[in-house]
This record gives C-alpha cells, sequence and structure tokens, in this order.
C-alpha cells in the first residue's frame, strides 16, 4: 500500500510537467495558425469576410513592389549612368548622338506663339480627353526637338485633362519651355495680338506673322461639334484664319486636323519656309494627300487614256466593216461565176 501510494498521490504539477511538451503545444498552436492568417490578411477583422487566395496573393503582390520601389528607382539611375557612358564607346551611335545634340546646340528659338485652347473640356468624354492629352505629349516633345521651337502654351487647363495628367503623367509639372495656365488665352494674350486658326475660316494663311500668337482649339469631337472654334472667335470678336491646305493638297477625308498635325507643320514651316513640304511632311497616309499638280496631272493622263480607247475602239469597228465588205464581195463574185 505505501509503494503505492507516491504514485497515486503524484503531485498534480508533476504530471502537468510530464505532459507539458503536449499541452503548451496545443495550447499555441491555435494562437500560431491566428498569427499566420492574419499576416496572409485572411483573418476576420471588423466582421468583414475572409480574403481569397487570390486577394491574398494580391496583396502580397502589392507590398513586395511597395518594398521594392527605392530598389527600381536605384537600378534606373544606374541603367541611364551606363548608356550614358556607354555612348561615346559606340562609334555609329555615337556620331549620331552627337549630331543631334549638336543640332539642339544650333536651334533658334522662334517668338511666334502657339496656343492650345483647353476651354472644350466638358464637351468630350473622358476618352477623347486622353487622346488630347497624348496629342499634346506629342506637341511638347516635337516642339523640345525643333529646329525652330515656338513659344509653347497650354490655356484653361484644369478640369478631366488636368486629372488625368495628375493620375498618369505627373512628370508634367517638370516639363520645361512651355507655359501651362489655368487661365482662358484672352485673359493671357492681348486679343489684337491672337489668331485663332480653324478650318472654317473665309480667311486664309499665307505667311506666319512670328509676333502674333497662333490659337488651336484643343478639341477632340470626331466632328460632333462643327464650326465651334470658328464661332468661338466670332463670338470673341479676335482675328480667325485656316492653314493654306486647299491650295496645296487633295485629300480624300475632310480638311480637319488633329492638334499635334496643326502644332507640327507649323513648326515645319518655320524650319522649311515652304507649305507645301511642310503639309507633305506631316500629313498622315491614311489622309491620302497628294499634291494639287499630282492631282491634275493623274486626271490629264486619264483622259488622255480614255480618249485613246474611244481612238482604238472606232478604228476597230472601221477595220472590221471592211473586212465585211470584202468578204461580202467575195461571196458575190464567185455566185456570178458559177461553179468552177
Amino acid at each position: 500500500m505505501s509503494s503505492d501510494t507516491p504514485d497515486c498521490a503524484q503531485p498534480e504539477a508533476e504530471r502537468r510537467g510530464s505532459d507539458g511538451d503536449n499541452t503548451v503545444e496545443g495550447a499555441e498552436d491555435p494562437e500560431g495558425q491566428a498569427a499566420e492568417k492574419e499576416a496572409e490578411g485572411g483573418s476576420e477583422t471588423n466582421g468583414t469576410e475572409p480574403m481569397s487566395k487570390r486577394q491574398r496573393k494580391r496583396l502580397l503582390r502589392h507590398q513586395q513592389w511597395e518594398e521594392q520601389r527605392d530598389l527600381r528607382k536605384q537600378r534606373r539611375k544606374e541603367r541611364k549612368q551606363k548608356r550614358r557612358l556607354g555612348r561615346p564607346l559606340q562609334a555609329v551611335d555615337g556620331v549620331e548622338w552627337m549630331q543631334r545634340k549638336r543640332l539642339r546646340r544650333e536651334a533658334t528659338p522662334s517668338s511666334l506663339r502657339l496656343v492650345v485652347d483647353c476651354s472644350f473640356d466638358s464637351l468630350m468624354p473622358l476618352k477623347d480627353v486622353k487622346k488630347l492629352h497624348k496629342q499634346i505629349q506629342r506637341c511638347y516633345a516635337e516642339n523640345r526637338r525643333a529646329l525652330h521651337p515656338v513659344q509653347f502654351y497650354l490655356t484653361s487647363h484644369g478640369g478631366q485633362l488636368k486629372q488625368n495628367m495628375d493620375e498618369n503623367d505627373k512628370g508634367w509639372v517638370n516639363w520645361k519651355d512651355i507655359n501651362i495656365r489655368p487661365e482662358q488665352f484672352q485673359q493671357v494674350i492681348s486679343k489684337e495680338e491672337v489668331v485663332y486658326l480653324t478650318s472654317d475660316s473665309p480667311n486664309v494663311l499665307t505667311e506666319l506673322d512670328e509676333s502674333k500668337a497662333y490659337i488651336i482649339g484643343g478639341l477632340v469631337d470626331h466632328n460632333h461639334h462643327k464650326g465651334i472654334t470658328f464661332q468661338r472667335a466670332q463670338e470673341l470678336g479676335i482675328d480667325h484664319a485656316q492653314l493654306p491646305l486647299g491650295s496645296f493638297v487633295k485629300m480624300n477625308s475632310r480638311k480637319v486636323l488633329a492638334v499635334n498635325h496643326v502644332f507640327e507643320i507649323i513648326l515645319a514651316y518655320l524650319e522649311k519656309r515652304d507649305w507645301q513640304q511642310a503639309f507633305f511632311t506631316i500629313l498622315p497616309q491614311r489622309k491620302g494627300a497628294v499634291p494639287l499638280e499630282q492631282e491634275g496631272g493623274a486626271d490629264g493622263q486619264k483622259e488622255q487614256e480614255q480618249d485613246s480607247d474611244s481612238d482604238s475602239d472606232s478604228t476597230l469597228g472601221i477595220e472590221e466593216e471592211t473586212s465585211t465588205k470584202e468578204i461580202q464581195e467575195s461571196k458575190c463574185r464567185k455566185f456570178e461565176d458559177g461553179p468552177s
């Protein structure tokens, strides 16, 4: 009895100690699982439903992307520095790069002002505003590398356009050699110095006056608002004109051009001082543009071909008629002579 008593009377603390490993492990396991779920974003918080596996992966990728932001920035700097150092070592590319740099240094800025009027923002859906943003980007890039860069203005800058630029092109705030103003153009430039470019104007430009400011309507409307820029110029009582497109070019489509096309044509004219060369340097092939002289020559050629076709047809008729008469005469002679 005495030998069995200590076993039966074994302290509860010792029994706990002997089973401690299992007891502690069993107690901590739920906490570990909860922590793991919380780390994966799958725990229920404030009564919300747990995230799916796909959502957890997406969240994890986003966290990793944010954590590596500085590393990506550093890598971009290193790649840029490597390209910069490698340029002079390349023979052909190095010469081409030096030529581009030399041209940029020799660029002579023009005093002419080109203004994109962005006051039509409310007339466009967001997809057209995005197209206008891309056209403005193209204008800025072309002006930066032009031989005679103009004084570039954006006026009435705000609304959907500014919001889209803030979201998708945050670097616009660092653009150089451009004046971006929230005011309307008539509040920035004197009305006497303004010429509104519109294809509906009866006035045709023959020369560019570099003391003037030429306004381009910042509107992508797909022909939904015909004549609106001409109407705006008349309401404001300012000069208006159209590019001399009809004097040099015949197109399959309408004469309305995109903002960047008008901008680039003027840049090309300042360099070449020839409207026809400027038009055919910039106009896209889809416009089906041909010089007026070439079109006249083509029409003349078609008329000559038609005349030659009619002449050949009439000659063929005479020959056929002659051969028919000869056959009839030979038959008559045979009949008169009788059978041989």
